[in-house]
């Protein structure tokens, strides 16, 4: 005999309160005192941390949005927490258990986001792509093959080869000639 799937709103519900449960251990991480203000931008750290967007965030916690499938497994990777752990609730008191990262796991490349700036970029980015794929997909390529085609300046020469003074001059004088008409023959 199989067990039954929970109702839908009993699991968005506990999707809805590990969500929650998940902000607290990451404010509770990150600073000792929260105040108003520093809940705010905590907030939008989280979000970045769960590769939301803040705004999304927000919509989750006003319950106007439900955690799907795919974003609580996405919260659960990011959080490191075992696979299913959304799913079931968490609610007597004990801290969470955290999932220890695999030693496997790649280090940040150069394609991570490094600060707030770009973590704007590529959140603004992936948004216009899932809302517009293809458009996206021709639009990127056409800006980004505009910068990427654009040969990089040439870097200086190497000092044993800086000009000298006799080879401005030089360069100079067939500059000036290259300006100046012949003259006419008499006949």
């Amino acid at each position: 005999m199989s067990q039954a799937s929970p109702e839908p709103a009993v699991i968005a519900q506990v999707r809805y309160e590990n969500a929650l449960a998940l902000f607290d251990e990451f404010v509770r991480a990150t600073v000792k005192h929260p105040d108003a203000a520093t809940l705010r931008g905590l907030e939008r750290r989280f979000a970045e941390q769960v590769l939301i967007q803040p705004s999304y965030w927000s919509q989750i916690k006003s319950r106007a949005r439900q955690i799907g499938e795919r974003l609580a497994r996405q919260f659960e990777q990011r959080c490191r927490k075992p696979i299913g752990w959304m799913d079931v609730p968490h609610g007597d008191g004990s801290p969470p258990a955290v999932m220890p990262l695999p030693d496997d796991e790649p280090p940040p490349t150069s394609s991570t986001p490094r600060d707030d700036d770009e973590r704007f970029i590529v959140g603004l980015v992936l948004t216009y792509y899932r809302r517009h794929p293809q458009k996206a997909r021709t639009r990127l390529l056409d800006l980004l093959g505009e910068v990427l085609t654009t040969p990089p300046p040439k870097p200086p020469p190497p000092p044993s080869s800086l000009p000298t003074a006799a080879d401005e001059a030089q360069a100079l004088w067939l500059k000036t000639q290259r300006g100046v008409a012949p003259l006419k023959r008499k006949t």
